[in-house]
């Protein structure tokens, strides 16, 4: 039992430190560290053993670190990098506006306005493939999708409600938790993404854009009819403030190509379609780097300008690193410290042993535990980054392959995110739409939960 205590008061100590606003990475490594301690003094266990050993307590407590971060720097932490830094390139071009305005200019021809609600979620979901901040592509869909949405009848919550919603599900190789997903299952990151993620995310999504369609027009007759919301909030207060991503400068229509280009290249020469030329992410993501440098030179003919563009790639890399890449090693350290406790092994072992749904339960006890972190922390990422490194143990304890297991539970990750008011894309949404973040999730909790609930049964059934 005690081992069982020392696991959940990490997780709340890590969770609280979180929603207190500490700095997320540093929080999650100093409670990681504090177990590793803990239970060596119990247990007189050496921290690292073999050729990395340091033959010194403190050193090996940070040798841990030094550990995780060789492994993970090198390997999944060059994809994220990259993916980071070009996408910041496709922001500073304009490509990625470009994009999302290509995207969402059939829109305008839906006149129906909860069917244009759907399908607006539908399609910003899609556009996620390609624009994995959630943040970022939240602040792009206000300026684009939300004045579109409330022009036709809608009130400015549940066009909030959408958009906050629209990159719920975290699908697509550009997502840092897909790479870690596949990373964990063993498997390339399209093949992860088009075997396993995808069937269960085009379900879950159709059952969301549902949801919005139903719960979003119940909300506004019923709050309309009980005085919550008035006639004034079918209609935009001011116009949207263009700020952060939203500020890119205009591309040529062109350009909307750029963002798509690397999952192109990853799914063509993959081995879901030609093998005769093995493509590596990094790789694909260069490639794409070098033709959208073409692309801005001979649009705008001034060379200077395109090679100065190519900085915000590398500049973006680097913040990854400082944002992304760290939150996984230090998460990744806090996961080491949980299972270094026992608590955690207890748990599955248990979860395990239920004769006949031993499965079931592991995958149910590792769903809710991700969704409860996502929701509390406000943080898809720091949430799954700091379990996920668990999935392979509780995969394994009931002979499942990883891959079933890290479906579910990565999307978990970004649903309960999606029903956070402290998130970074309802803060953002709430803001430039000049409403309360707890009104939007109010109508984000009902749609989200149905999203759950979905992602979770058909995975079982699918997977």
């Amino acid at each position: 039992m005690l081992s069982l205590f020392l696991a959940a008061a990490g997780v709340v100590v890590a969770a609280y430190l979180i929603l207190k606003k500490y700095y997320a990475p540093w929080a999650l490594l100093m409670v990681g560290l504090l177990l590793l301690v803990i239970t060596t003094l119990m247990t007189g266990d050496p921290l690292v053993t073999g050729k990395k050993a340091t033959n010194n307590f403190f050193f090996d407590l940070v040798q841990v670190i030094t550990n995780v971060l060789q492994n993970r720097a090198a390997g999944l932490g060059m994809n994220i990098m990259v993916v980071g830094g070009f996408a910041a390139y496709m922001d500073k071009i304009g490509a990625t506006k470009a994009l999302v305005n290509v995207c969402t200019k059939p829109l305008s021809y839906i006149h129906a306005p909860y069917i244009l609600l759907a399908v607006g979620y539908l399609f910003g979901q899609l556009l996620n493939v390609f624009i994995p901040s959630a943040t970022g592509l939240g602040m792009l869909l206000m300026v684009t999708l939300y004045p579109l949405l409330v022009s036709v009848g809608v009130s400015r919550l549940s066009a909030a409600a959408v958009i906050v919603t629209a990159s719920c599900l975290d699908l697509g190789p550009a997502s840092g938790n897909t790479l870690l997903a596949a990373e964990l299952s063993k498997m390339d990151v399209i093949e992860f993404f088009i075997t396993n993620q995808l069937p269960v995310g085009l379900v879950t999504a159709a059952v969301i854009a549902f949801g919005h369609w139903g719960f979003q027009q119940w909300f506004d007759k019923r709050d309309l009819a009980s005085g919550r919301i008035t006639q004034a909030d079918f209609g935009l207060v001011s116009a949207v403030e263009t700020k952060g991503a939203a500020k890119q400068v205009d591309a040529p229509v062109c350009f909307a190509i750029l963002p798509i280009l690397p999952v192109f290249f990853l799914f063509a020469f993959s081995k879901l379609m030609y093998q005769g030329v093995r493509l590596e992410i990094v790789t694909a993501l260069l490639t794409c780097m070098l033709i959208a440098f073409f692309f801005d030179l001979i649009a705008h003919r001034d060379s200077k300008l395109a090679v100065d563009n190519t900085r915000a790639m590398f500049a973006g890399m680097g913040k990854v690193f400082g944002t992304t890449v760290i939150l996984i090693v230090c998460a990744e350290v806090f996961a080491a410290g949980l299972k270094a406790t026992g608590g955690i092994t207890m748990l599955i072992e248990n979860a395990a042993s239920l004769e006949g749904v031993g499965g079931v339960a592991m995958l149910l006890t590792m769903f809710l535990i991700m969704a409860l972190a996502a929701f509390v922390t406000g943080s898809g990422n720091a949430a799954f980054f700091a379990f996920a490194p668990l999935l392979p143990q509780a995969a394994g304890s009931v002979m499942w392959q990883t891959a079933v297991m890290a479906v579910p539970v990565q999307l978990a990750s970004g649903i309960a995110r999606s029903m956070s008011p402290i998130s970074g894309v309802t803060m953002a949404v709430s803001g430039l739409s000049d409403l309360s973040p707890f009104e939007v999730v109010r109508r984000t909790v009902p749609v989200m939960a149905l999203g759950l609930v979905t992602a979770f049964v058909t995975s079982l059934i699918l997977l």
